[in-house]
């Protein structure tokens, strides 16, 4: 998630790092590679320039010169303008309605109806609600079985009307459903339109006038840069829309529009789509998206993923297990199954202070752990639950049935094995020997 950013941000901070003397030169040259940062990150060349002369006059304001870490007290002024210029505070959505509807607009192509399914699955399973999806794209037939199989994934109803070409009169049989079935939150799936196109403009206003929805959200596609700011303003301009999505975070996106939308449309990035999977949506808190940007990890989004995954009965099993010295590969398994469910691999690393800069280049996927599963799953339950029962002949068969060698075999049962000694020393009164263990191993 904007990695050359990143890298080219950290680079023209670097000009005030580790320098015991700075000149307004060296400020300005800062100010420069900044600017260029930005730049290149297709940010609108005059939201760049207002940026970078708000960074300039805070840090000559705040005697950037003489204080004796001048390149930390300006990567906190780059990240606090950053984070107003994102929006400051994370906003949240309007639930007020019953049933409260919400209507997705956008262009084609940027991911609306794959939202549309993250959205209501986030609202069932997060906010207790019991959403619908409406399809109302008349345009593509494909559309509306794309939705019902969304639909079916996360357990959610979809309304559609297959003979009907009115996306108005669906929209509102849509809502009437919603209100005899029990539903309390209507999500309105709409057509992908070009702004250009004045016919499909007018048929999303005419819907949005007939619906009165709470949200009206616009969902770009972060790829596309500069020219998603633009649509955005286009849309803006016809439905005054409430909040922005974005998505595909988790592609190579170079992150002009996460950080100048807001400033063009005056409208907050209310959600973003960090990955394929349906729990890959997150609400945007701009200090969080800064602190990333930054290099700085985001660790309040990594431990609040982590204990949405927790299971707490399960950690009570295992912890008795541990005691008992009979923690197995099954254990290790499900334990490597609720990481999965946290995420994108290389995602979840990036929220790691430092992690992300140093993984650079490293090709880190959603397969992280396959050739561990494959290894796994190529032993008998037994030996699954009795790791010590793992011979040279057993070993030899798992790698053959598993598709890996011997050597990756050894390193998954040494991997293992350090981790459950780690596991049993923390269990009782364990801390002490492991800071000594760590002390020795200085």
């Amino acid at each position: 998630m904007f990695d050359n950013l990143s890298d080219k941000l950290d680079k023209a901070l670097h000009v005030l790092k580790g320098h015991g003397q700075i000149t307004e030169i060296n400020v300005a040259e800062t100010i420069k590679e900044i600017r260029r940062a930005l730049l290149d990150a297709d940010v609108n060349f005059k939201i760049a320039k207002e940026f970078t002369n708000k960074v300039k006059e805070k840090a000559l304001g705040q005697n950037v010169l003489t204080n004796l870490q001048p390149g930390q007290l300006m990567v906190k002024i780059v990240k606090d303008e950053l984070t107003e210029l994102m929006g400051g505070e994370a906003e949240g959505i309007d639930l007020s309605g019953s049933p409260s509807v919400i209507l997705m607009s956008g262009l084609q192509g940027s991911g609306k109806t794959t939202f549309s399914g993250k959205l209501a699955n986030y609202l069932k399973n997060k906010k207790t609600k019991k959403p619908l999806l409406v399809a109302c794209d008349v345009y593509r037939p494909a559309a509306i079985d794309q939705l019902h199989v969304v639909g079916e994934q996360i357990g959610v109803e979809v309304y559609s009307d297959r003979g009907n070409n009115d996306p108005v009169a669906i929209a509102k049989a849509g809502i009437q459903h919603a209100k005899s079935n029990g539903c309390n939150v209507v999500i309105i799936d709409t057509a992908g339109r070009l702004a250009v196109d004045e016919q499909m403009m007018t048929e999303i206003a005419n819907i949005h006038k007939a619906v009165t929805p709470q949200e009206t959200l616009f969902v770009v596609d972060s790829m596309t840069g500069q020219d998603a700011v633009n649509t955005a303003k286009a849309f803006n301009d016809v439905l005054n829309f409430d909040g922005v999505i974005l998505t595909k975070l988790d592609g190579d996106t170079r992150g002009g529009a996460a950080i100048s939308i807001k400033s063009v449309v005056d409208k907050p990035i209310k959600f973003i789509g960090t990955g394929e999977k349906m729990e890959a949506i997150d609400v945007f808190y701009p200090s969080r998206m800064a602190d990333r940007i930054l290099g700085m990890g985001d660790m309040v989004s990594l431990v609040e993923r982590a204990q949405e995954q927790f299971d707490e009965e399960q950690a009570r099993k295992i912890q008795k297990k541990i005691a008992k010295n009979r923690f197995g590969f099954d254990d290790f398994l499900s334990q490597i199954q609720q990481i999965k469910k946290m995420g994108n691999m290389k995602d979840l690393m990036g929220m790691i202070p430092g992690v992300g800069k140093a993984m650079k280049g490293m090709d880190i996927d959603d397969d992280a752990f396959k050739h561990i599963e494959a290894i796994i799953h190529s032993m008998t339950p037994d030996e699954r639950s009795n790791p010590s029962k793992l011979n040279a002949s057993r070993k030899k068969r798992i790698a053959l049935g598993s598709g890996r060698s011997i050597q990756e075999v050894n390193q998954l049962l040494k991997q293992f094995q350090q981790m459950s000694k780690m596991m049993k020393m923390m269990q009782g009164g364990g801390g002490k020997k492991m800071m000594q263990m760590m002390q020795n191993m200085r």
